[in-house]
């Protein structure tokens, strides 16, 4: 049933994943990596002006002064005070416009608080162990997530993997980590045996999984799909074998999800009890057998003396 919820969102696109030579960042599908897009963009503008001018500079210096048409350094303008405190002061400025922005989405990035839901992230060697706590005992949801059979069969088989048709080849899990859209998710992120780290592009975010330390980070998911990453840390012979499937659903989708999942790991119900009115008609029977013989008794003591006393008048 819970795989069966999953097959619409199959369709949906994946376009935030990385593409093969995609020479950009991706814009991502979290505000946290919208924030990254848009401090990344604003360095790179500011570093192409500044390479624009720089260069522009140097080649006309070069074709307007160059040995072969007479020209002479200028010692004034080589050694100017004035221009060195310009390409001193001017890089700091920029530096500070770029500061108060970055700073703030940073401080945006690790904000916690008013989570809808958490989700704790455990890493080992090599697999990943998702948990979604409940409110009541018996409802959390824990399951493991760890490259698909058939990749491994690939991978072991030693073949061209171009050759096996497989698109998602080492980025296909057994089970996916499932999350609503729209709703701001914590993750608790620490690891069992070595440090770990867990990436997913389309997120804006990685954080590594230390172990005996919980790390934090949040994401709230904007638009339904499928995305994809792997552990980011150099974690052992098998690190690039340790991909991350993320499948974000419309939070009905999710429900359902949640629930058959819960209803799956449920511990099988006790038998019913008697009630005691039940029960009080067995617990009588012994008593009332217990009783017939001494009744019986009695009855037989009584007519002893009469028999006695008909057997005399008769005589």
């Amino acid at each position: 049933m819970a795989a069966a919820l999953l097959v619409p969102s199959i369709v949906l696109a994946q376009s935030a994943d990385p593409e093969r030579w995609q020479l950009n960042m991706g814009r991502g599908v979290t505000q946290s990596s919208q924030n990254a897009y848009e401090a990344h963009m604003l360095a790179l503008w500011i570093c192409v002006g500044i390479g624009v001018i720089v260069f522009a500079a140097m080649a006309y210096a070069m074709f307007k002064f160059r040995k072969s048409k007479g020209a002479k350094p200028d010692v004034n303008f080589t050694h100017s005070t004035v221009l060195e405190l310009i390409w001193t002061i001017v890089p700091i400025i920029l530096l500070v416009l770029m500061a108060f922005p970055a700073t703030d989405k940073l401080m945006k990035m690790y904000d916690t608080r008013d989570a809808a839901m958490t989700v704790k992230i455990t890493a080992y060697q090599w697999l990943w162990k998702y948990e979604y706590p409940g409110e009541k005992p018996g409802e959390a949801v824990v399951f493991t997530s760890r490259l698909d059979r058939k990749s491994d069969d690939i991978r072991q088989s030693k073949v061209d993997a171009r050759t096996a048709n497989h698109p998602t080849y080492l980025l296909d899990v057994d089970n996916e980590l499932v999350v609503p859209v729209n709703t701001k998710i914590h993750f608790l992120i620490t690891a069992d045996d070595v440090i770990h780290s867990w990436w997913v592009p389309a997120l804006g975010w990685k954080q590594d999984a230390i172990p005996g330390l919980v790390n934090e980070a949040w994401t709230e998911i904007k638009t339904p799909g499928v995305y994809r990453g792997q552990c980011a840390e150099l974690c052992g012979k098998d690190h690039g074998f340790m991909p991350i499937v993320v499948r974000a659903l419309p939070k009905a989708d999710f429900d359902r999800w949640l629930a058959a999942e819960r209803a799956k790991n449920a511990p099988p119900a006790a038998p019913e009890a008697a009630t005691p009115t039940e029960a009080a008609p067995a617990e009588a029977a012994p008593a009332a057998e217990a009783a017939a013989p001494a009744t019986a008794a009695a009855e037989s003591q009584t007519a002893a003396p009469v028999a006695a006393a008909v057997a005399q008048t008769a005589g």
